[in-house]
């Protein structure tokens, strides 16, 4: 996966640092090829200083693994995508792909499993069955290591929701770039689950999703970029990058009517909470 065109302007820097708590930084993107170490330079420097780097498929999750141990600003996650699940289950390499990610998913660095979950967009009625096995071995898996799951969910919210409550979900279940309404919102809250807000909640036609972000508790409230996609307003199309949350949180702070500061404070304890220290 790819993102073309030309980076955004950094932004004006937080008052409180901040945690995105999902981007693939492994994942190609801009018309000019930056480094890993300069992306999380200039989100330190928008106030962006740590981050969660999702592995997403065994290529991913081995990059994400050996990538954890050179960057102290980042933790990782691992797991099998909903769409790679499919695609490994009808080539008969299913098995063999979640037993490395499970072994991965023991480093100490790598403190979630994730992303993982149903997704009915790209993956036809034909893929479904697969897609809920996966789930289920990754709620288990998490329920193993006591590790935060982080759930992709895509025009599957019944589906997510019911495996959950029918398996019983982790300790610590966090929506990924949640996607539901106030109602759905509310009832992930009741459960304990976190939501964490992408750029998604910039974009004008994302009513609502702002809804469902005003309701969530902020002590449930977490913000990431899913970098190099869903660039947040004003650069909606362009690759997205870690420091590019700083957007977000403000979008959050509006929502809610409280300081960008206090946003930003109660996303960085929530995240610590969660994940532990960097």
């Amino acid at each position: 996966m790819t993102r073309a065109g030309a980076w955004p302007a950094a932004p004006e820097a937080l008052p409180a640092p901040i945690v995105d708590n999902h981007c693939h930084l492994d994942f190609p993107a801009g018309d000019e090829p930056r480094s890993v170490e300069d992306r999380l330079a200039e989100a330190e420097a928008a106030g962006v200083t740590r981050v969660v780097q999702i592995g997403c498929d065994v290529d991913s999750a081995r990059w994400t693994a050996d990538a954890v141990t050179r960057f102290p600003q980042m933790l990782g996650g691992v797991a099998l995508h909903p769409n790679d699940a499919a695609v490994l289950a009808a080539e008969g390499t299913y098995d063999e792909a979640f037993a490395e990610i499970a072994q991965l998913a023991r480093g100490e660095r790598i403190r979630v499993v994730g992303e993982t979950g149903l997704d009915y967009f790209r993956t036809g009625p034909e893929g479904q069955d697969a897609q809920l096995r996966s789930f289920r071995d990754h709620i288990a898996l998490a329920k193993e290591l006591n590790k935060p799951l982080q759930i992709h969910d895509r025009d599957a919210h019944g589906d997510v929701i019911d495996v959950l409550v029918k398996d019983g979900a982790p300790e610590v279940t966090v929506f990924h770039c949640f996607s539901g309404d106030a109602g759905m919102a509310r009832l992930c809250a009741e459960r304990g689950w976190y939501l964490s807000f992408a750029g998604t909640v910039t974009f004008k036609n994302a009513g609502p999703l702002r809804a469902a972000a005003a309701v969530t508790p902020l002590s449930l409230t977490l913000i990431e970029t899913d970098a190099p996609f869903l660039t947040p307003h004003p650069h909606r199309g362009a690759p997205n990058s870690p420091a590019l949350a700083a957007h977000t949180a403000r979008a959050i702070a509006q929502l809610h009517e409280r300081p960008v500061s206090e946003i930003c404070t109660a996303v960085w304890d929530t995240s610590h909470a969660l994940y532990g220290p960097w």
